[in-house]
């Protein structure tokens, strides 16, 4: 359904670190820059991407929004919270596990506050 997903970042760095080592623990390359400084995460399933937002204001992530990222298994799960802990990440709602609905998740804020997880089915 979807081609991409871009969402904004403050320090686009701290970001990049953040999602390289997170996007890494579920299989995912090192992100490439293109010409505008943005950083992108190309697979055959979909794009991911950070910018610094165009308008020049600060970036605000969506209260109530969630961005989950497919992970293998529960493994990839539980590396994907412990590296994005350990590159800046915060945790947020309960720790990674199986949730009521049979699904194996785990949940962070990225750098600039945008709530994101991982999930297996």
């Amino acid at each position: 359904m979807f081609s991409h997903i871009m969402i904004g970042a403050n320090d686009l760095e701290a970001s990049k670190k953040f999602y390289d080592a997170a996007l890494g623990a579920l299989g995912h390359g090192p992100s490439v820059q293109d010409p505008k400084g943005r950083y992108f995460w190309v697979t055959e399933a979909g794009i991911f991407a950070i910018t610094n937002p165009i308008d020049g204001a600060a970036a605000t992530h969506a209260n109530g929004g969630t961005i989950g990222f497919a992970a293998a298994n529960s493994d990839a799960v539980d590396a994907w919270h412990a590296a994005g802990l350990a590159n800046g990440g915060a945790a947020c709602e309960d720790p990674p596990g199986m949730r009521q609905n049979g699904m194996y998740v785990g949940y962070l804020r990225d750098p600039s506050g945008n709530k994101v997880c991982a999930l297996h089915r």
